[in-house]
Order: structure tokens, then sequence, then C-alpha cells
């Protein structure tokens, strides 16, 4: 079967010690297919096994970081025909858990410092891809929507109270609110945005490659101490029993949304009260 795969759906380029990764779907918003995690993957790899790369830069094309999971676009559907991924049983669970937990937590932790640069929506899966990067920079109009995700970091990087809050509600936040949560690390125009994170990127890359390495290894270690991956992984569980437990949590009559984005969505359109 000759898969209508949209092409190139991730961009790698470099600035010198500087690799630009960018999500190439815009037409989906940078919707998640298996296809672009899998070149994602390839790319953040050819950025690590290049020694002249320092630091990885990630974005979205067309002003959106992402829209989340890839739920049936045609080259998704066309994709899951051709590769015959099963609806059940342990085939199912291997390549769920391989696109949804294991490369995720192998980008968290990549031995070289990352970024995700976000403009537009960064919704679920779109929260998943951001959280595993080193630091968060935010163009201002950027809204950012978490939620109990297969790789469910929310609570360690909101805590545990305002994750409960924001979940219970199921809301947008804006990169401001983002910001003072402490999951964005800086907010600039959008006009400014690109200039700033790669200026940034250029201090970070004065550093030995030693240097960078180790301070990232020592701040994982402490949170994995602390118990990070071992929560991650049983919340992958829990995340497994809420999805059969509903169906597939599409929102009512539409096939391409999640219930929860319908009900932030309606928050950003003033159709819910006190939002």
């Amino acid at each position: 079967m000759e898969l209508p795969v949209e092409e190139p759906v991730v961009l790698y380029a470099t600035d010198g010690p500087i690799a630009l990764v960018t999500m190439n779907r815009p037409k989906y918003r940078n919707a998640q297919s298996y296809h672009l995690l899998d070149e994602l993957d390839a790319a953040f790899k050819r950025a690590v096994d290049d020694q002249e790369i320092k630091v990885i830069v990630l974005r979205g094309a067309g002003g959106n970081f992402s829209s989340g999971h890839d739920l049936g676009t045609p080259e998704q559907t066309a994709l899951r025909a051709e590769r015959q991924i099963p609806n059940e049983g342990i085939g199912f669970y291997e390549n769920f858990r391989h696109y949804n937990y294991d490369i995720t937590l192998a980008w968290r932790n990549l031995p070289k410092p990352t970024i995700a640069m976000v403009e537009g929506f960064c919704i679920f899966g779109g929260w998943m891809i951001a959280c595993a990067m080193d630091l968060v920079f935010a163009a201002e109009p950027a809204l950012f929507l978490p939620a109990l995700l297969e790789y469910y970091s929310v609570p360690w990087d909101l805590g545990a109270r305002k994750t409960k809050e924001l979940l219970f509600e199921m809301r947008f936040l804006s990169a401001a609110e983002a910001h003072e949560l402490g999951f964005v690390n800086r907010v600039y125009s959008e006009g400014d945005l690109e200039a700033q994170t790669i200026a940034y990127a250029r201090r970070v890359a004065e550093n030995s490659h030693a240097a960078l390495r180790m301070s990232k290894l020592a701040t994982n270690k402490i949170q994995d101490i602390q118990g990070y991956t071992a929560s991650v992984e049983g919340a992958f569980a829990d995340y497994l029993v809420m999805m059969n437990s509903r169906g597939t949590g599409r929102a009512a009559g539409n096939d391409r949304r999640l219930e929860g984005v319908d009900l932030a969505l309606k928050g950003l359109r003033g159709e819910r009260p006190g939002l």
C-alpha cells in the first residue's frame, strides 16, 4: 500500500552549535502521527550523535507547537493499516507504550540540553513533548492544556494542588500563567521569541559538553531519586484504565477531538460559566 504521507514531517537544520528541529504538519497543527514521532526521534538522535551540536531547539511550523495526538488523519489511518497495528492485546499495548511513554521518557533523558519553543496551541500530546524538554520558552499568546496523559508529569510540572485544580476544571493555561507556575521558563512577544530563544541557546553552547551533560544528569537524577520516573510509569497504567473505562474518550460526535479539549475550547469561547 502506498501511504499518503506528507514529506517531510520533521525539518532539521543547524545553526552553529544549535540543532533546530521543527515539527512540520501545519495543516493539522502539528498533530503527532506515528510518522512524525518516528522522524522526531530520529532528529533528536541525529543531534545527539553530532559532536558539533550542544543545544537542541524544538518548535512547530505554522504558528502552533502541537495540537496533540493524531486521532485519525488520512496519513495516520493509512499508516496504522499498513503496519497492521491491533486495537487490543499485547500488540496494541507495545505500540501504545512505545509512542506514548517510552520515547517521551527517552527524550527527557537526552544527553544534551533541549528547549521547546512554543507558539499557539500546546495541547495534551503537545504538553507531553514540551514537558520532556529541559526548558520551555513561549510566545505571549501561547496556550497550554495539560491532562491525565499517557506520560503524566503534570504534578511534577505544576505541583499537586494546582494540577488537581486544572484537571478537574479542564481549561487552557496562558503562557503568563504557565510561567508563573514554573512550567514555562520565559515568555516573549511573538516577534522576539525565536531570536531570544536562539540567543539563549548560544549562551548555553558556550559551556563544554561535559558541564552541560553532568548538570542535566545530576538534576534529572535528583528527580528520579524523589520518584519521578516510577511515578510517571505508574500513572501510565492509570491512564490506560481511564481510557478503557470511558471508551475512546472522544468528544460526543467528534472523532478528531478528545472530550477535555472540547471543554477547554468552550472556555476560550466564553461558553462556560466563570471562564
